[in-house]
């Protein structure tokens, strides 16, 4: 059994939903387990009408969700001739489903009504990427993943439990015949039935969930990128592939900000020694790149850049030594306000914390700490962190910057600049 996982991405468009099929022909003598995203921009629309329906604009929130139906009905016309009428039906009943809330009044948190329609995204995009499937010749079983994945209720960022979602998945697929099962990524539902979504990359931790539980041999990640590289392209000159990773590095990657791979999706795949591939749909005779348990040996320095930083310097008004009593307020009031500190260094009477620019959180903080810390604060800042670095790339890219703050270690360094 092989997992694949087609991001929003890779279904946004007409085209690059036509070429799921060219990719899946290769694989089908092979059991495969196939999670797809919401097309495109499809979650932000449908964030949209729950923002709007729950401030009671009813019609305006029905408005919009109007726009998303007859996107996907064009969508389905375009690709389907034989099962257009099926689909049609099928996503009507999904439609529906979400008609009949935004008729209602919002009388429960947000965050409930937020994971009921938003969630339709998923199986609106696999409903018609299964007929469409089926049309061209590759024979598949659609499964709606709410049966499937079973999570607590905590809306928007829900538990998954994996006891029973393992035994619901292997009731439901058959590892070692030659089908092909397509599911939705990103969603889940509580015992109640209720819809809930797993918060951010939550279809890569789908994808990750039925790897584990099916014993694949391996998750592939279908991207719009021809692998992992060392760099995000956009921002840095020279960026390379890497071909391989450790689980380990990667988990690196993305505590200091690199947009590739969730931890929380690697832990399933490490548990299990399933290797992960990060693999181009735009070009899938490219190799990709693999990420697995086993540490690498000479990478190339690996740059993250995070933009529109803020500096914090909080010093001891009394000038005392900063303390294990004052740390421990520091550390349950940036827990209270869900502030991530993307770097924090210690001194006698000053703590440094570099975080993302967010003004209603810094004021809170303030507030919350002003009588033992005087804050200071310096905005507009870029977080440079270079893993495996060298003379040569520090020397690029700390060119013509003033360094605010340093932090290194053997393997990292990390600056925070002044542009």
């Amino acid at each position: 059994m092989k997992v694949f996982k087609f991001g929003g991405a890779s279904v946004n468009n007409i085209e690059r939903i036509q070429n799921i099929p060219v990719i899946l022909q290769q694989y089908q003598e092979q059991p495969l387990t196939v999670i797809i995203s919401a097309m495109g921009k499809t979650t932000n629309a449908l964030e949209k009408v729950a923002e709007t329906f729950y401030k009671h604009q009813k019609t305006e929130a029905l408005q919009l969700f109007d726009v998303i139906k007859k996107q996907h009905i064009t969508t389905a016309k375009y690709l389907l001739v034989t099962c257009f009428n099926k689909c049609l039906q099928q996503l009507t009943d999904f439609f529906t489903e979400i008609e009949w809330l935004l008729h209602d009044d919002p009388v429960r948190d947000y965050d409930y009504y937020y994971d009921q329609i938003v969630c339709i995204g998923e199986l609106l995009s696999t409903c018609i990427i299964s007929h469409y499937l089926n049309e061209q010749g590759i024979s598949n079983t659609w499964i709606d993943v709410r049966d499937v994945l079973k999570t607590d209720n905590n809306f928007r960022d829900a538990t998954v439990d994996v006891t029973s979602t393992e035994k619901n998945i292997l009731s439901v697929i058959q590892p070692n015949t030659g089908n092909i099962y397509l599911t939705q990524g990103f969603i889940g539902s509580t015992d109640e039935n209720e819809s809930t979504t797993l918060g951010r990359e939550g279809s890569d931790y789908t994808a990750a969930i039925f790897a584990n539980a099916l014993n694949a041999e391996s998750l592939t990640i279908w991207k719009d990128v021809d692998g992992v590289m060392n760099a995000d392209p956009k921002k840095t000159a020279g960026a390379i592939l890497l071909k391989e990773l450790s689980f380990e590095e990667v988990i690196e990657m993305a505590y200091y900000g690199a947009q590739v791979i969730h931890p929380k999706t690697i832990k399933p795949l490490q548990n299990k020694h399933i290797p992960l591939f990060v693999r181009s749909f735009i070009d899938p005779s490219l190799p990709g790149t693999v990420i697995q348990s086993h540490k690498i040996k000479k990478l190339p320095p690996i740059i993250v850049l995070k933009e529109k930083q803020a500096l914090l310097q909080l010093s001891s008004i009394d000038f005392s030594f900063v303390g294990e009593a004052p740390m421990a307020r520091l550390y349950a009031v940036l827990n209270q306000l869900h502030i991530k500190p993307n770097l924090l260094q210690t001194g006698a009477i000053s703590i440094f914390i570099c975080m993302d620019e967010q003004d209603d959180k810094i004021q809170k903080l303030a507030s919350s700490v002003s009588d033992i810390f005087d804050l200071q604060v310096e905005k507009n800042l870029t977080l440079i962190t270079i893993r495996h670095y060298n003379a040569e790339v520090m020397s690029k890219m700390l060119q013509d910057k003033k360094i605010v703050l340093e932090q290194k270690t053997t393997t990292t360094i990390q600056c925070v600049v002044n542009n």
